[in-house]
């Protein structure tokens, strides 16, 4: 089968043709109809990710039609529609027996610690556990950002930060997952505010009806100006992109017994972080990190989808082939990306 393979991190991958996956024998081969290019993704190429060896494939965010299922799976069989979890969780744990899939201490990831999605072909583990039915009319392009971004910011909102209407979120980053926060926010009721330096990116986050800021230097700055945009401060914020300053406009955006969401990634030399403590403990702040999304969660997410209370289409700038690929993953992680997602077709 054809699939971009990373053999040195930082380094241009390459479309090549490997073996096509063995089907585990809880799990099942996924024909991969969308991908989605996420910036977790480029965090692996880069090598930032300690779980992910090379040479590896790619892709996390998927689409597809399951061709094989293994022996031991019972509620799949080929010709299913499904998306997946990022964080395919073991099913038997004691995390997993709590409902919480999204930090089982067993998870395996397709792109992370297996091969991904950025293939014709992707092997998927415990697939009863993680594997999710998609309706037959939601539209590949859209349902690829099902399994992280949109899936991310829908349960960083609805399970921490618990927004709720009229209340004020900002925003920080508008690449998916951020856009994806706007949206969601906003069919909770809420008013939203975005940041990010890229005019492009602001330019979506107003087209999907958010107030948009530019940065202004420092967080304590760029905060300042968050505040007076949200009359107050923001009862919810999130930091979707992750870095020292985003994290830190993030908590000091908001007002007093706020709610600071963290799913942007902090890696590298950045797993360490310092943020405002003392604000934190002055004014009762609560502090989350999020983890994609159980599957448990995810009947709530679709039905919205369903309802038309939110379209993830809106979220989708471009499509590219498979040979795309490698030149869209490099790209994510630059000023160089477009605005919103952007979705491979194998």
């Amino acid at each position: 089968m054809r699939a971009i393979l990373v053999r040195r991190f930082g380094q241009p991958a390459s479309v090549e043709s490997i073996d096509e996956p063995a089907c585990p024998s809880d799990g099942v081969v996924v024909q991969v109809e969308a991908t989605g290019v996420c910036r977790s993704d480029w965090h692996a190429w880069s090598g930032h990710d300690p779980a992910v060896t090379v040479p590896f494939v790619p892709g996390h965010e998927l689409v597809g039609t399951v061709v094989q299922a293994g022996p031991y799976v019972r509620r799949w069989s080929p010709g299913s529609r499904v998306t997946v979890p990022f964080a395919c969780a073991c099913g038997t744990c004691a995390a997993c027996a709590s409902g919480q899939h999204q930090v089982c201490p067993y998870q395996r990831q397709p792109g992370f610690t297996d091969d991904g999605s950025f293939a014709e072909l992707v092997a998927l583990h415990h697939a009863d556990t993680n594997l999710v039915a998609l309706p037959p009319e939601l539209a590949s392009t859209s349902a690829a950002a099902l399994g992280c971004r949109v899936a991310t910011a829908f349960r960083a909102l609805h399970t921490h930060g618990r927004v709720r209407p009229y209340e004020e979120v900002v925003v920080i980053g508008a690449g998916g997952v951020g856009l994806a926060a706007v949206m969601i926010a906003q069919a909770a009721g809420a008013h939203v505010v975005v940041v990010d330096p890229s005019a492009a990116a602001r330019e979506v986050a107003a087209a999907l009806g958010a107030d948009v800021l530019e940065p202004a230097g420092s967080p304590e700055d760029t905060a300042a100006a968050a505040t007076v945009a949200t009359s107050g401060g923001a009862h919810v914020s999130l930091d979707a992109l992750g870095s020292p300053q985003t994290a830190a406009t993030s908590v000091l955006s908001l007002r007093r017994r706020g709610r600071h969401v963290q799913a942007g990634l902090l890696l590298a030399e950045n797993s360490w972080t310092s943020l405002p403590m003392a604000r934190v403990i002055s004014w009762e702040l609560e502090l989350y990190g999020t983890h994609g999304m159980s599957t448990r969660d995810y009947p709530a997410l679709l039905a919205a989808v369903s309802q038309g209370k939110f379209d993830p289409s809106r979220l989708v700038t471009r499509t590219v082939p498979l040979d795309g690929a490698p030149d869209a993953l490099v790209a994510v992680g630059t000023d160089l990306h477009d605005p919103g997602i952007t979705v491979v077709i194998p």
